[in-house]
């Protein structure tokens, strides 16, 4: 089985209030809805931050600006065939424009969760310690 390394970036976007952040839901095969923070693959030429910032808006119809990283996230998994290692960037983002859109073909729904939510409602638990991190920070 061929191993590939992919890298993505993204993070946890918060309103200018920093009291609800915004999520996306994916069916998986099963067909249950698991919330995540939005993320994608670097394209070309891009920084981890300008993706984060471009994923942000396709994912969830917000505008943001990086505020400052939060850590980086590795893991395995097997899809068609292949062993990937995958890491993803997580940056800390405030909106500052837009609107809460699942236009994006690969999101299910969107949603501005209140941050105190976030850890009943995030699938994934590397992402739940990221936004624990993230809270402390709000002081």
């Amino acid at each position: 089985m061929t191993t590939v390394d992919e890298t993505s970036a993204g993070g946890l976007v918060v309103d200018r209030a920093r009291t609800h952040a915004a999520l996306i839901g994916r069916l998986n095969r099963h067909g249950r809805l698991l919330w995540s923070l939005p993320k994608g693959h670097i394209e070309d030429g891009e920084t981890v931050e300008d993706t984060a910032v471009r994923e942000v808006r396709e994912e969830t119809g917000i505008v943001a600006r990086v505020v400052r990283p939060l850590g980086s996230i590795d893991y395995w998994f097997v899809a068609e065939r292949r062993r990937i290692h995958k890491t993803v960037h997580h940056f800390l983002l405030e909106a500052h424009g837009g609107e809460l859109s699942d236009d994006d073909v690969e999101v299910t729904e969107v949603a501005w969760v209140p941050l105190d939510e976030l850890d009943s409602r995030l699938a994934y638990t590397d992402e739940r310690k990221l936004v624990r991190k993230a809270r402390e920070l709000f002081g």
